[in-house]
């Protein structure tokens, strides 16, 4: 009451002023603890959350160290290792993309066919949200954040539309930015490759054993053969008359069949028409009487 609020403010304002003041007339003041010092009076700084004293930074000669998972424009990633851009050009980066600022161009071979690269690729800076939709989705680690926020120009169009050269920065480059991402993505990477390789040797080793069995199988119908007994010419063609022989046995029985049914039929008939006759004459009787 009565300015004793207004008092203590003034009394907190001025012990930081004595702390900092303090704290500059040190040979390295306690915001430089740490830093990297690039010459010419320019420094990289990293402020802790537990750092007392001056925290303004003399920007742009002085500057902050970003923490891993700062981000800003996404960058493309070059595979060092395989030499090739890890960008198949799937698009899904551009579908999900909440302001629509991604245009892929798809590449094609000779005949026209399209492959999985990209033969375009553009960012439009000015519209990008830094969100890392793109990141987040890529099934290929193919497109990550970059830390470079220095982007200013005069010209919002075209110098705010990075191309794919632009945009493509080395493996090497993304594993300094973000070490820990970076070794967790390469143990991911090992392990399906590793899963991937051991599926391939079962395929393998499953069709090594097929083909094995198949091999041991024309192998016992072979011996089989062989060891079948072989019958002479004469055994053959005696063997051939015999056949012959019942074959015409059985026609013949079967033909003898044929007459005693045709024969049978016959009778049957006979007996019906007589039937039929003398019912016939019975009735004539009947009628004369």
């Amino acid at each position: 009451m009565f300015g004793t609020g207004l008092l203590k403010g003034l009394g907190v304002t001025l012990k930081h002023a004595l702390d900092t003041f303090e704290d500059d007339r040190e040979s390295v003041p306690d915001r430089y603890r740490g830093s990297l010092e690039l010459g010419n009076n320019r420094r990289v700084i990293q402020q802790p959350i537990d750092q007392e004293g001056l925290l303004t930074i003399q920007y742009p000669e002085e500057k902050r160290l970003l923490p891993e998972r700062f981000r800003y424009i996404p960058m493309l990633i070059w595979d060092s290792e395989k030499q090739e851009d890890r960008c198949t050009a799937c698009g899904i980066c551009a579908k999900v993309c909440p302001p629509q600022c991604i245009w892929i161009v798809r590449d094609s071979d000779e005949n026209g066919k399209p492959v999985t690269r990209c033969s375009e690729f553009y960012i439009d800076a000015a519209v990008c949200m830094s969100c890392s939709f793109c990141v987040e989705f890529c099934p290929f680690d193919a497109i990550k954040m970059n830390h470079d926020y220095e982007l200013a120009v005069y010209d919002r169009y075209p110098q705010l539309v990075y191309d794919m050269e632009e945009l493509t920065v080395p493996l090497e480059y993304y594993a300094a930015l973000w070490p820990t991402q970076y070794e967790e993505e390469q143990a991911r990477r090992k392990e399906e490759e590793e899963q991937k390789r051991k599926q391939e040797e079962e395929k393998a080793a499953r069709a090594a054993a097929r083909a094995a069995a198949k091999s041991a199988a024309a192998a016992t119908d072979s011996s089989a053969a062989q060891a079948a007994p072989k019958r002479s010419a004469a055994e053959l063609q005696a063997l051939a008359k015999e056949r012959a022989a019942q074959r015409q046995a059985q026609a013949a029985d079967a033909g003898g069949g044929d007459d005693d049914a045709a024969a049978a039929k016959k009778a049957r008939m006979e007996e019906l028409k007589r039937r039929a006759q003398e019912r016939a004459r019975q009735r004539k009787e009947e009628s004369g009487r």
